[in-house]
């Protein structure tokens, strides 16, 4: 099993946030593929959001009235197969990177031979 993370479709015309106006599921749900997960709202019209995938709810994303930003997480399901995020390779990277950038922080000094 995998997790698979839908984030806030850029609805276009220069959308950057969207209202959350209704949560058609809720965690625990089984859901299809074009199922209506959710209706956001711009300044000019309310959109249905679908499902790309089967799966089984996890966790909703936001409450109903929550302004949204384009990209941001709407809801995380529970799929078969890998998913589309691995939380194991999230964790490695974030934990690498900051251990990298420390490691190599400290040799730059150290590359320059010293005046004798």
């Amino acid at each position: 099993m995998g997790i698979h993370i839908i984030k806030m479709p850029d609805i276009g015309e220069g959308i950057a946030e969207v209202e959350l106006v209704e949560w058609h599921v809720q965690a625990g749900d089984a859901v299809v593929e074009d199922q209506i997960l959710a209706d956001v709202m711009t300044d000019k019209a309310t959109v249905q959001v679908p499902s790309p995938v089967h799966g089984r709810v996890v966790s909703l994303g936001g409450k109903v009235g929550d302004v949204m930003a384009v990209g941001s997480e709407l809801i995380r399901l529970e799929v078969e197969g890998e998913g589309n995020e691995s939380t194991v390779g999230a964790t490695s990277r974030a934990a690498s990177a900051p251990a990298a950038a420390t490691a190599s922080a400290p040799a730059a000094p150290q590359a320059r031979p010293e005046p004798q």
